[in-house]
């Protein structure tokens, strides 16, 4: 698939400007988002716009962020959008060299989910998401990580789960994704530490979203997308963010009870 053109009409390689755009006089900032067309992503990406960062919205399907773009009356040429496959790794590298800037913020938020039963009977579903949740991650962000020539890069910020907490018998292969990410994020936090680079995890619990649409779940536990968006784009030095008072109390107790407990969870 070709890269999308701007909504200025620039083609591949952007509208040549430099990673610090200049704007009605101040400096802006240049957004990577991977898995820009999660529910998540695209309220994070209008929040980020409102604060006059260019963003560069990344996605395997573009429809639905072209679709956000037009319906919130996002400024022309403030958002870019290219494609991007977290499954694809032989094109990651490819894809990172041609962005039209280098980023000083990242948000990994692609995602995929099957029942837990869908993943035990079908490996397909499992591999996928074990390739988006967690290869997918590893390969791009590495290439973010060790890019010696982006002075600008200061966050990273990857969307996980409180699935990936403690295993539970409900869904733990999709939590042993997430569970993966998160170790890995907490890696890099310490491996980019000296560059002052941080790194965040927003350790979610269950979103309204069209991912977790056919799943059966508490409403009084769902949270609405735009308010995990907040927690994103307003993340500081803290590595685990869990939005939610409910979820931040669930988080805690997930940590702290014994396994014997934690086998009679749901």
């Amino acid at each position: 698939m070709k890269d999308k053109k701007t909504a200025n009409g620039t083609g591949p390689g952007g509208s040549g400007k430099s990673d610090n755009v200049r704007r009605g006089g101040r400096s802006e900032k240049t957004v990577l988002i991977l898995g820009a067309n999660s529910d998540v992503a695209k309220e994070a990406m209008l929040l980020w716009v409102e604060k006059g960062y260019q963003v560069i919205a990344a996605s395997r399907t573009l429809t639905g962020v072209d679709d956000f773009i037009v319906a919130r009356g996002i400024p022309a040429g403030q958002v870019i959008t290219r494609h991007f496959d977290a499954t694809a790794f032989a094109d990651h590298a490819a894809f990172y060299a041609a962005l039209p800037a280098k980023p000083h913020i990242v948000l990994y938020a692609a995602g995929f989910q099957v029942t837990n039963e869908q993943a035990l009977l079908d490996w397909a579903g499992t591999y996928r998401m074990v390739n988006t949740h967690y290869a997918g991650a590893v390969s791009i962000l590495n290439l973010v990580a060790m890019d010696g020539g982006n002075p600008h890069l200061e966050r990273i910020i990857g969307l996980s789960s409180l699935s990936g907490v403690r295993g539970r018998k409900s869904n733990f292969v999709y939590g042993s994704t997430k569970a993966a990410f998160t170790t890995y994020l907490a890696g890099l936090r310490q491996y980019l530490g000296s560059r002052k680079v941080v790194v965040n995890a927003v350790v979610a619990g269950y979103i309204r979203t069209k991912m977790t649409a056919h799943l059966d779940l508490p409403e009084s536990l769902l949270l609405e997308p735009a308010f995990i968006a907040r927690a994103i784009v307003g993340a500081r030095n803290r590595f685990v963010l869990v939005p939610g008072i409910k979820w931040k109390l669930i988080y805690q107790v997930l940590r702290l009870i014994p396994e014997s407990l934690v086998s009679r969870l749901p």
